[in-house]
């Protein structure tokens, strides 16, 4: 078994080396390795030395030994290095598409999609409108207790993909289609392709960590046959049985060698409840659905292409012709932590989330709800493009696009954050006349004012006595005491205010509405210009505060969803 790992690691280490023309870096090595081995992870301690062991020995031969060792041991892997570059941004070219593609996003639906997933429904989705075929949604959910599905996921999928413009031409749903399943599953029994292995867990990983075969391995169809039909009809309990497809039982890579295809499962499911007990795992229904549904081309992280290896042997045994696969790099955001559904799910159990629309949540239902907008997030998703590196990027970049579309729009509003009363001694307007935008004619709204008005604490701890400031659209103002907060008018005019170079600073009336705004990081609460509970359901700008979605406005107080400044 060292053995197996040492080599992987060296095929690994070399291409580090090839590509870079220097000695192959540890974490670069480690993380490919644990990325496309996870069955590693919990022997990370060993791995780690075995890596440092075999960087040791690379680190000793120059550059034309390493590119000839690789080219050796996985021609495949140095192929890789020498591919065409990719276009920095945009999509690149898919290859044999001119005809029409038919390209699918498949999610496990425990959960609403996140950011990485409205990143595969947007790219799917355009390369389909750029050479014409068909999108399918198709939810792989045939997993009822590790990633249980959730009912309401099916349809927030679909709305979501509806908001991001990209209404699937086909929705597909696993857990209809079992008996479909069934059918290849038989038809490979038959074919002698797999087989019904009764051993326990343990031991079968012993043999497969020794490249030996199961002893089950060489039953005859007939025999096949019959305890498959013993998984069906409970004769057989959980974790007695499972279907494998039969591999290369010497395979190098581990992974490989006769994956599990069906298992028993008595839990319910929640769309079809009990009305099977053998479900298929992700690869033989993934991979059966592709060709079902006549895929061309898949686009797949690069840390799957350990299921592309399965489901060829699959495809091999049947006869059936796999489609193109693009792999693509992990997407982080550095606001965020893990995309997993999963990982979410249990956090928003444990409390750290008021919902799935929780403005710290990385879901396409939470930035929908902040005032994110479709046409920025497809814009951002479509000039990434596709690449097999690893992406690390700021949701900065996603607002920015957001900001070039809601900016000229967006009215402006008044807010001001943990308020403090000012008095104002002297001639004050009773109300104050403000555009709605500084330069798009979207009108004007009345403001009231007067003697009393109210200022931001965070504008508050920066005034001094006697210091002068212009009050927005309203006047200019000395202060004569901070305790208790005190000014006089000094004039109105805003020329007067640019000739004394006076800071401008926002502020609300004294009967304004009660605001609430809910930010990824917390609550800030303030008080706002009446007029902001007739932009329910718009985004705003809050002066000198940020854009915000007004999201609610009952029993006199107003809800906000902060998008991004």
């Amino acid at each position: 078994m060292a053995d197996d790992i040492r080599e992987i690691i060296e095929k690994y280490a070399l291409q580090n080396a090839v590509k870079y023309r220097a000695a192959p870096q540890v974490g670069a090595v480690m993380g490919k390795l644990m990325g496309e081995h996870p069955e590693l992870r919990s022997r990370a301690k060993e791995v780690s030395l075995l890596v440092a062991s075999v960087l040791s020995e690379v680190a000793r031969t120059s550059p034309e030994v390493w590119e000839k060792r690789l080219a050796e041991i996985a021609p495949e892997l140095l192929a890789e290095l020498g591919e065409k570059k990719e276009p920095d941004k945009g999509l690149r070219e898919l290859e044999g598409a001119e005809g029409g593609v038919v390209m699918r996003f498949a999610p496990n639906p425990n959960g609403p999609p996140t950011i990485g997933s409205a990143r595969g429904i947007i790219i799917n989705s355009e390369y389909v409108k750029r050479y014409g075929g068909k999108f399918l949604l198709r939810f792989d959910d045939t997993d009822p207790v590790n990633k249980r599905p959730m009912l309401e996921a099916y349809g927030w999928y679909l709305e979501d993909s509806e908001w991001l413009g990209a209404v699937p031409d086909e929705v597909v749903i696993a857990s209809d289609r079992l008996p479909e399943y069934y059918e290849i599953a038989e038809e490979l029994i038959q074919r002698k392709g797999a087989y019904v292995c009764r051993c326990d867990q343990a031991s079968f990983k012993a043999l497969k960590d020794a490249a030996k075969p199961c002893p089950h391995r060489d039953q005859s169809p007939e025999e096949n046959m019959a305890l498959w039909n013993d998984m069906m009809n409970g004769k057989l309990s959980p974790g007695e049985a499972v279907l494998r497809i039969k591999t290369d039982i010497v395979n190098k890579d581990p992974a490989l060698r006769d994956w599990a295809a069906f298992r028993i499962v008595t839990a319910d499911h929640p769309r079809v409840g009990e009305k099977y007990r053998v479900w298929p795992l992700l690869d033989f229904e993934s991979g059966v659905e592709d060709h079902f549904l006549g895929v061309t081309h898949i686009i797949r992280g690069k840390d799957l292409m350990d299921s592309e290896r399965r489901q060829g042997y699959l495809y091999d045994h049947m006869g059936w012709e796999y489609p193109t696969t693009i792999h693509w790099g992990r997407i982080k955001i550095h606001q965020f932590g893990s995309f997993s559904t999963s990982a979410l799910r249990r956090a928003l159990e444990a409390g750290e989330y008021a919902g799935w629309d929780d403005p710290g949540m990385p879901t396409v239902r939470a930035l929908r709800r902040r005032g994110i907008r479709a046409e920025a997030l497809r814009k951002f998703m479509i000039e990434l493009g596709v690449g097999e590196t690893d992406i690390s990027i700021s949701m900065e970049s996603i607002y920015a696009e957001n900001r070039k579309i809601v900016d000229p729009e967006a009215k402006r509003r008044f807010f001001v954050k943990d308020p403090a009363t000012l008095v104002i001694e002297g001639d004050v307007p009773k109300t104050a006349k403000v555009p709605f935008h500084p330069t798009q004619d979207l009108g004007f709204r009345e403001i009231p004012a007067g003697s009393k008005i109210l200022i931001s604490g965070d504008d508050l701890k920066e005034l001094k006595a006697g210091g002068k400031l212009r009050l927005k659209d309203l006047c200019n103002i000395e202060f004569s005491s901070l305790d208790p907060l005190r000014a006089r008018c000094i004039g109105i005019d805003p020329q007067q205010a640019k000739d004394m170079k006076l800071r401008i600073i926002h502020w609300a009336p004294t009967d304004g509405v009660p605001v609430k705004v809910m930010r990824p990081d917390g609550v800030d609460s303030g008080i706002g210009e009446a007029g902001i509970k007739d932009d329910l359901g718009k985004v705003v700008q809050f002066e000198r505060y940020g854009f915000v979605r007004i999201d609610s406005a009952a029993d006199g107080e107003v809800v906000a969803y902060f998008a991004h400044r």
